[in-house]
């Protein structure tokens, strides 16, 4: 297969860019019709046979390498004025003459081949690197997405130098090559700004969530794009974090590429699909549909040691496959087509060969062989193999890029290779994310950057892999863990005809479920919906989503049932969105917060409406589920109950709290992570009966939010809370606290709906400095930094000691107290509007 891509190639098409094999022809850049974006990488340098040099080597082809080589000496200009893709120009190109070097290196000093050799293609990659070079010229160190080869970025002859925005990827996949070419010639320019891009993005990531977007800004550092990802945009920085800590041996990028990891995996891994989360509310899917280049995924995480994920996704990608014969460029959750198109992208089989190697399951064999059946089948033609352009109808696109022969046919020897069939042991390379090779001693080569003093958190640290053998003693085990995402990606006859219902079973008589009647907890209902059709995803803020793929349905009625069931969910989601109840305030009014601390809530549709604000002490409840009998009713009567959402519906919860003589309860979030800064709050729902015995009130708290809460009562024991639909201003809170006039507060109404405190300083609450962040409503972005405020002196005194003070003074000195007061009120209120014309300047610059 490779030798008729390759042979095709040089017949058909070098010196040009690449093959287009329909038309038996090479791709010239100017004498074709624009392809856009994608002819960024064509640069008149015979893409193709570079980026194959390795691939030669590794397939027993010294003879056609040496050939390559002495072609790509005498044929081939780096110094052309055209503008190229600096990320694509990187990974192919300097990628290429790199493990070229690499291989005939390792040739030379067998002594059998390339004995004439004198570093030529080291010589031509520095070349090529110093031409790149000028497009990192910008303040943050990121470099511009294309430079003109010969003129560089600046300047009109350049045709270029005008951009602002790049991708993550383009921008953090330098690293590799940079740091290679820096240490195989002894020139650290270049791993020192490749260093400088991946210290800025690493900056510039979202704190909370420590995601990055997929498009930045290169001169502000602004994210331009904030949806996070595995896929295209953001894929190879991840890969580079990881692989850079293999071939360099600095530490500090395995620390970092472990911390973006563990938020991948909380965010955005959702077994077995990867989706796309906001980086600002990361519990909050941005898109419905997976790309094919998070293909790589599974692959990086057999490399990171962590198995069982890349096995649950990586078989959903098979399943994928197998149900249109190739991975399309992109796909919905409910794995339908969302993109036609596939350029032969080589992601599905390198993350086969990883699983393969980390496993030796020969179910990854079998794998291996139906993308090898489904190339033969349907992408070879004549004069090569053409990408695909709709894996629905098997229609071809004139198209055979150079990424097929550098990693492909690599991927796929490797992955049948046996150890006597390869000329050097690849343990000893890193593949780039071109799949070239650069060898492992690179890391002690003469330069390296010098390691900071900063000490490592050892906390998300993993320093090793774990061993497979010990992982899986149990061979079948990851067949369990294939088999039930195997029916979630097909559940329908294989390759239904479009548009037309398919029968795989009897139809039967269906019952007609309303979709007001719908509990996600009912398993009745839950296989009504399987045999119409419609699947459950369990996001992980607590939510469902629910989707209607027809074909899976048992019969046309049921199909149709499914339709109409989903148009009823969606107008009653609807009409319950237009119904949707404002978000409500718990607020701490007990010492040392004086009601500084306000948590936004989510309300209930039953019980008292808050309409009339709420007061008590907090106490928690047991069962803390709340979903039996209270058996600290004593405590709890009278008090506000602390409950846990889970095992039970939030009426009856209310219900048992109620008849323990609970004023109030809060129900706490059980997902650890939860906030309203990063997931919608929502409405609790009743039990699909009467709730009108429902009298106290009942208001829902993220994990966060809520652990605010644990923690100071933790800390302080008693603690006071007002329950209410707005929050009371702070002033208002105080001068009731010390028993002043409250007509003091009449028509001071809070502007502030939310004040939290952060995580750090959720542990330990100090009178003297505390985190308050602005209000988030439905015109407000919400905000990431918080502002300190100081708080009055004499609120860290005890209560006793403060009004004893206070009533002495009143009784000495009562004209001077009311000085004193009104001078206190001012200064408060003017600290107010100080930090409420902070938060608006913070909400400006979020905006």
């Amino acid at each position: 297969m490779f030798d008729h891509a390759y042979q095709n190639y040089m017949d058909h098409a070098y010196p040009a860019d690449e093959l287009m094999p329909l038309t038996c022809r090479g791709r010239v850049r100017g004498l074709e019709p624009s392809r856009g974006d994608v002819d960024d990488a064509l640069g008149k340098f015979s893409l193709t046979l570079i980026d194959t040099l390795d691939t030669l080597v590794l397939l027993n082809k010294t003879t056609e390498f040496e050939a390559a080589v002495r072609r790509v000496l005498s044929d081939v200009r780096l110094d052309n004025d055209i503008v190229v893709s600096v990320f694509e120009t990187n990974i192919r190109v300097l990628g290429g003459l790199l493990g070229g070097h690499s291989m005939a290196v390792m040739l030379k000093e067998g002594r059998q081949h390339m004995q004439w050799y004198q570093d030529e293609l080291l010589n031509m990659a520095k070349d090529l690197g110093l031409r790149l070079l000028p497009a990192f010229n910008t303040s943050s160190g990121l470099p511009y997405p294309r430079v003109n080869l010969k003129h560089g970025v600046r300047g009109p002859e350049t045709r270029t130098g005008t951009e602002t925005d790049t991708c993550t990827a383009c921008a953090g996949t330098m690293i590799l090559e940079f740091a290679a070419l820096s240490r195989f010639t002894g020139d650290p320019v270049f791993e020192e700004h490749a260093r400088r891009a991946l210290d800025f993005l690493w900056e510039k990531r979202q704190r909370n969530s420590n995601l990055v977007g997929t498009t930045i800004n290169i001169h502000s550092g602004e994210w331009v794009r904030r949806d996070s990802g595995v896929g295209a945009g953001i894929d190879s920085y991840y890969e580079y974090l990881l692989k850079a800590y293999v071939l360099l041996g600095d530490d500090e990028f395995l620390q970092r590429f472990n911390t973006h990891y563990a938020s991948i995996m909380k965010y955005i891994s959702q077994p077995p699909l990867l989706l796309d989360v906001h980086i600002h509310k990361p519990l909050l899917p941005a898109r419905t549909w997976m790309d094919s280049l998070l293909a790589f995924f599974p692959g990086l995480q057999v490399l990171k040691g962590d198995i069982r994920p890349a096995i649950e996704t990586h078989e959903m990608l098979y399943q994928v496959t197998k149900k249109h014969n190739f991975l399309p460029e992109a796909f919905t959750t409910d794995f339908r087509v969302h993109w036609a198109q596939h350029p032969l992208r080589p992601e599905f089989a390198e993350s086969t060969y990883f699983l393969y190697k980390a496993t030796g399951d020969p179910y990854y064999l079998e794998a291996g062989r139906t993308i090898l059946d489904n190339l033969n089948r349907f992408a070879r033609v004549p004069c090569g193999f053409a990408a695909m352009k709709d894996v629905r109808t098997g229609s071809h696109e004139d198209r055979m890029d150079s990424f097929f022969l550098a990693e492909m046919f690599k991927y796929l020897f490797l992955l049948f290779a046996e150890t006597d069939d390869l000329p050097f042991d690849v343990e000893d390379y890193v593949f780039t994310t071109e799949a070239h090779l650069l060898p492992l001693s690179l890391s002690t080569s003469p330069y390296s950057s010098p390691i900071t003093d900063e000490e490592l958190d050892d906390s998300n640290f993993d320093w090793t892999c774990p061993n497979t053998r010990l992982l899986f003693p149990d061979p079948a085990f990851p067949r369990n863990l294939r088999e039930p995402i195997r029916g979630v990606v097909d559940k329908s006859c294989p390759r239904p005809a479009p548009y037309r219902y398919v029968f795989c079973v009897k139809p039967f008589k269906m019952t007609i479920l309303p979709a007001q009647d719908f509990m996600a907890n009912n398993p009745e209902h839950l296989e009504l919906l399987r045999r119409m059709g419609v699947s459950l995803i369990h996001l992980k803020d607590g939510r469902v989503q629910l989707v209607q793929h027809a074909t899976q349905a048992v019969s046309a009625v049921a199909a149709e049932d499914g339709v109409r069931f989903m148009q009823e969910m969606m107008e009653l989601s609807s009409q319950q969105q237009k119904e949707q109840l404002p978000p409500r305030a718990i607020q701490i009014v007990s010492h040392p917060f004086f009601g500084r601390v306000v948590l936004t809530a989510g309300p209930a549709q039953f019980g008292t409406d808050l309409s009339k604000s709420v007061r008590g002490f907090v106490t928690v409840a047991e069962p803390y589920r709340g979903c039996s009998e209270i058996t600290n009713a004593e405590y709890v009567q009278g008090h506000i109950a602390l409950l846990q959402r889970g095992q039970c519906m939030f009426a009856e919860k209310a219900r048992h709290i109620q008849k323990a003589g609970a004023i109030g309860g809060i129900v706490i979030d059980d997902n650890e992570g939860s906030s309203s800064d990063t997931a919608p709050l929502f409405q609790m729902a009743g039990d699909g009966r009467s709730t009108d015995d429902i009298t106290l009130p009942l208001l829902f708290l993220f994990h966060k939010e809520g652990n605010i809460l644990l923690e100071a009562l933790k800390e302080y024991r008693e603690v006071e809370v007002l329950l209410s639909d707005k929050a009371r201003d702070r002033v208002c809170i105080l001068l009731t606290e010390e028993k002043k006039s409250p007509l003091l507060c009449v028509g001071v109404q809070s502007q502030i709906s939310t004040v939290e405190l952060d995580e750090s300083a959720a542990e330990e609450v100090s009178p003297a400095q505390e985190e308050i962040s602005p209000a988030t409503t439905a015109e407000e972005a919400p905000q990431e930094e918080v502002s300190p405020v100081e708080q009055q002196a004499d609120s860290a005194q005890p209560k006793e000691e403060r009004d004893e003070k206070r009533d002495s003074e009143e009784t000495k000195e009562p004209r001077d107290d009311t000085d004193s007061n009104s001078q206190s009120v001012d200064e408060m209120l003017a600290d107010w509007r100080e930090d409420l014309e902070a938060f608006r300047q913070m909400e400006k610059d979020e905006l």
